[in-house]
């Protein structure tokens, strides 16, 4: 496997947390599903700033950042049943991946850890 591209992402907590005070901020950034699954979760300011970083650490990987058509609600981050951390990788994202690498056939690994003060992602997109 070829690795395409690699991101990652740094979020100081309490900064993202005063952001999260703004329900438009919340509506802006992340999907309806996240915000779903979020409602379940009692650390919301982990919650969200792993996510964050995540998308950033996610549009650093294929090379673009938050442009070309792409947004952070077209990111959604999902954890299976053991916790693992993965992306939802969307029609959207296969066009957009398949239009700067030339590959339909690809996959993003996610890591994504915080403590007190900070939270992090790292993501790399390798070509299967």
């Amino acid at each position: 496997m070829k690795i395409l591209g690699i991101g990652v992402d740094l979020v100081e907590n309490l900064r993202l947390n005063k952001s999260l005070k703004n329900k438009h901020f919340i509506e802006r950034i992340f999907s309806d599903r996240e915000i779903l699954i979020s409602k379940k979760i009692s650390n919301k300011t982990s919650y969200y700033s792993k996510r964050f970083a995540a998308k950033e650490a996610f549009a650093k990987s294929i090379g673009t950042g938050f442009r070309n058509n792409l947004n952070f609600k077209d990111i959604t981050v999902i954890n299976n049943k053991n916790g693992k951390p993965s992306f939802i990788i969307t029609d959207k994202i296969k066009k957009i991946v398949k239009k700067i690498f030339k590959t339909s056939s690809f996959n993003f690994l996610l890591s994504i850890s915080d403590d007190k003060k900070y939270s992090i992602a790292y993501v790399i997109l390798q070509k299967k």
